[in-house]
């Protein structure tokens, strides 16, 4: 089997996955998912798709990780895996996307506005 590359944007975060047979190891920027991810539940977002195909132990995942904070490399992460899984198997599709993998979450930081502290906060009117 070949190497299946794909990629995965969530925030500022940007996932590139090759997708290989193997194990079932999964490597983040040359480090193992335990030491790059130490929380359970980001770990178990990442392996998510994996779960549902019940393909846990069957394919190797190297993974570039660039930008953004842990949640959305995770995620960003997590949906490069379930678009490699689709192209290695195009009947996995529905499945995945009924579980809401396949949707590339657009929601970002909104610009903070010149004359305002914040995005949206105002200064406190004065009348006086």
């Amino acid at each position: 089997m070949e190497v299946i590359n794909a990629i995965g944007r969530r925030k500022s975060a940007i996932a590139r996955v090759y997708l290989t047979e193997g194990t079932g190891k999964i490597t983040i920027n040359k480090k193992d998912i335990e030491t790059y991810f130490p929380s359970a539940i980001l770990r178990y977002v990442v392996k998510q798709p994996l779960e549902t195909l019940e393909v846990e132990g069957k394919y190797d995942i190297k993974a570039n990780l660039d930008g953004g904070g842990f949640t959305g490399q995770s995620q960003a992460l997590r949906l490069a895996i379930a678009r490699a899984l689709v192209k290695l198997n195009a009947e996995d599709k529905k499945v995945l996307k009924d579980n809401g993998f396949l949707t590339r979450d657009s929601r970002a930081v909104e610009r903070k506005k010149p004359g305002q502290p914040k995005a949206r906060r105002r200064f406190q009117f004065s009348k006086r």
